[in-house]
């Protein structure tokens, strides 16, 4: 490595800076191996306190993360701009990319009517003293919470939900802290976690969700917040059963000391039932992006939670950001409230429902398990990440390796199914056979 990119400095602070640098200008990749505390501090003649210090500096602000017996390494999405993206190999010219995670931009509702609409309605510009949440969208927002037993007493508005559950997270937790995360998760979520010097305690996932004795061993282990997905989780698909949903509230009853967060980002898509946990603890948050449904583009969530909780994350809003631009605030109002709109979403989550469980069944005709019980994603376990994403790529589709989305899971390939028509399901199905298992003849089927 040292070839490759040198690390300099002489005290703890520059080595970080040293290494930050060799981040941000691509020298460093993600996932690249660093230097062995005691290797760096021969070669650079300082002490091995000094190197500890400064990786531990840099572990801290979620740059790098130790691995066990694979040693320090950079993280797979570091939070530092860098000049060059090195999370994957780009897909081969003319290659389906299945990797991206991002709904099918056909079946999204188009924003243009709306905000020829919006234009003619605005009115006078509004300033910083309406710099609110709309209580028309308030209105909206509780209807559809309580519609789906939500508690909706507390509400406000986020850019995103990313962006609320980092507010809910710094609200309410310190650096060092711990925060039970599924494994494998939301390869953003377990980026914020590390971003925020906290950190990750591993929950295991099956389709029904967290698994109960996972997230009992997470509280034992000393977890001061929970994060968990309602329905089509990512990358595995997963959705909170009744069954489950009983199961985790009773034991989370009461537990004064954790601060839940639900996020229920594929919401409207969602062909399956909401079984929340809002309110089974003290401390909590339901987040609802609008992101899937209507456009990435569109960086709101509503947020629903008990009173304190709420007053946090509006109260650091506005001294930050400030507010959710009222104009991103009425534009969602109107598509909720186009019953054209609400059309294309129930049949955009139709669409997904055929691809996703038609890939299921395509890979299980071929001996093949796979997980997608909801959303847009399909997470497929295999021996070997790189074998498989490679040979894929190969073949001309790319798929996201897992590792981004691992804490301890058992590696695996998450695919996007919002590009798969259905004449691609067999032909894909059979390189993905052919990428798992080399040895199998094409179009194997059990």
């Amino acid at each position: 490595m040292a070839a490759r990119y040198q690390i300099t400095g002489s005290s703890s602070a520059a080595l970080s800076a040293s290494v930050e640098t060799g981040i941000r200008s691509g020298a460093l990749a993600p996932g690249e191996a660093l230097p062995a505390v005691r290797a760096l501090a021969a070669e650079l003649s300082v002490s091995p306190a000094t190197v500890a210090k400064a990786y531990q500096e840099l572990r801290q602000r979620g740059l790098i993360a130790t691995a066990g017996r694979r040693g320090t390494r950079v993280r797979p999405r570091p939070p530092v701009a860098t000049r060059r993206a090195a999370l994957m190999p780009p897909p081969l010219p003319g290659a389906r990319d299945l990797s991206s995670g991002q709904p099918d931009s056909r079946l999204l509702p188009p924003l243009g009517p709306h905000l020829a609409a919006l234009a003619a309605e605005l009115g006078p510009p509004t300033g910083y003293a309406a710099t609110t949440m709309l209580p028309d969208l308030a209105e909206a927002a509780r209807t559809r919470f309580t519609a789906d037993g939500v508690p909706a007493g507390e509400i406000t508005v986020t850019g995103g939900a990313l962006d609320g559950i980092e507010r809910l997270l710094a609200a309410h937790l310190r650096p060092g802290d711990a925060v039970a995360v599924e494994d494998p998760g939301w390869a953003n979520l377990l980026d914020l976690v590390a971003a925020l010097g906290l950190r990750a305690i591993g929950v295991p996932v099956d389709d029904d969700g967290p698994t109960e004795p996972g997230v009992r061993a997470a509280l034992a282990a000393g977890a001061r917040a929970l994060v968990i997905t309602s329905r089509a989780q990512n990358p595995t698909g997963a959705a909170i059963s009744a069954d489950r949903a009983t199961a985790l509230r009773t034991l989370l009853a009461g537990r004064a000391d954790l601060l839940l967060i639900e996020d229920d980002h594929a919401a409207e898509l969602a062909r399956v039932p909401l079984h929340p946990l809002a309110g089974a603890t003290p401390t909590w948050a339901f987040v609802r992006s609008v992101s899937k449904p209507y456009g990435p583009d569109l960086r709101l969530a509503v947020l629903a939670g008990d009173e304190a909780t709420v007053a946090r994350v509006a109260g650091r809003a506005r001294v930050g950001a400030g507010w959710v631009s009222t104009v991103l605030q009425r534009l969602v109002l109107a598509l909720w409230r186009d019953p054209a709109t609400a059309d294309l979403v129930r049949r955009a989550g139709e669409s997904y429902e055929g691809r996703r469980a038609g890939l299921v069944d395509a890979l299980a005709a071929r001996g093949l398990t796979a997980h997608g019980r909801t959303g847009i994603n399909v997470w497929v376990p295999v021996p070997d990440e790189t074998v498989a994403v490679t040979a894929l790529r190969d073949a001309g589709w790319s798929v996201a390796p897992g590792t981004l989305n691992r804490i301890a899971a058992a590696p695996g390939v998450r695919i996007t199914v919002s590009t798969l028509d259905e004449a691609d399901l067999a032909p894909f199905a059979d390189a993905v056979a052919q990428a798992v298992r080399p040895g199998l003849p094409a179009g194997y089927t059990a």
